[in-house]
C-alpha cells in the first residue's frame, strides 16, 4: 500500500505507487496514522533533495522525523514551492540563487517563496490568476482552461499525471492560472533550467 507522500503540482499530496525523481522536506507532517488530514507544512524551509546522498538511508514516515515527500521531477517540486537543497544539491542551489533576484540568506528566499506559494492558516496553495501564457518560460506549471495542471516545455503544454506526462498539447494562449511561484518563474526566465521528465510523456 503506497504511503500518502507524493506531491502534486496543484498542492495536493496523494498516495501513488510510482517512484518519484526527487525527495522533499517541509518538516513533520505525519503521525502514527499517516499524513495529517490538513497540515501541509511545519516550517518555511521547503527543499527539494536528491534521492541518494552519501549513502544515507531513511525509514519513511518514521516517528518524530520529518515527512519524506516525493515529486515526479524538479518542475513539479518548483510548482509546489520547493527550492533546491543547499546541502545535497549545492551546485543546483547556487545556480538557482544566481538566477533568482532575491538577495540575502536562504531564510530571505524562503520567506518570499512562502508568501508566493501558500495561503496562511488554511494550508492551501496560493495560485496566481490571469497571467499571460505567452510570457511564461519553460518549466512553468499552469492550469489550462479546463483546470488541468501541466508544464510548459518544448514549445507545448504537457498535461500532468502522477506517473508521468500525457501526450503534449498546443501551448495555451491568453491568460492562465500560474501554479509555480512567480520568483521561481523569474529564475527560469533568467536561465535556470529545471529537470522535466518529458521522457514519460504519453506513458
Amino acid at each position: 500500500m503506497p504511503l500518502q507522500n507524493r506531491v502534486q503540482p496543484d498542492g495536493e499530496i496523494i498516495a501513488h505507487p510510482a517512484r518519484g525523481g526527487f525527495m522533499g522536506n517541509r518538516g513533520i507532517l505525519h503521525d502514527a496514522h499517516g499524513l495529517h488530514p490538513k497540515r501541509r507544512w511545519a516550517h518555511q524551509n521547503w527543499v527539494c533533495c536528491r534521492l541518494r546522498f552519501k549513502g544515507r538511508r531513511r525509514q519513511l514516515m518514521a516517528p518524530r522525523h520529518y515527512t519524506e515527500l516525493f515529486f515526479l521531477d524538479e518542475a513539479v517540486a518548483f510548482a509546489a514551492g520547493h527550492r533546491p537543497c543547499a546541502e545535497c544539491r549545492n551546485a543546483d542551489y547556487q545556480r538557482f540563487r544566481a538566477c533568482c533576484d532575491i538577495p540575502g540568506p536562504a531564510a530571505d528566499l524562503d520567506r518570499q517563496l512562502h508568501a508566493e506559494r501558500a495561503v496562511p492558516r488554511v494550508y492551501q496553495q496560493r495560485r496566481h490568476k490571469d497571467v499571460a501564457a505567452g510570457a511564461l518560460p519553460e518549466g512553468s506549471f499552469i492550469l489550462d482552461g479546463n483546470g488541468t495542471a501541466g508544464v510548459l516545455a518544448a514549445g507545448a503544454f504537457h498535461p500532468y499525471e502522477p506517473a508521468g506526462y500525457a501526450a503534449p498539447q498546443p501551448r495555451p494562449r491568453g491568460h492562465v492560472t500560474l501554479l509555480t511561484p512567480p520568483c521561481i518563474v523569474a529564475a527560469f526566465g533568467a536561465g535556470y533550467r529545471p529537470q522535466i521528465a518529458l521522457d514519460t510523456a504519453g506513458a
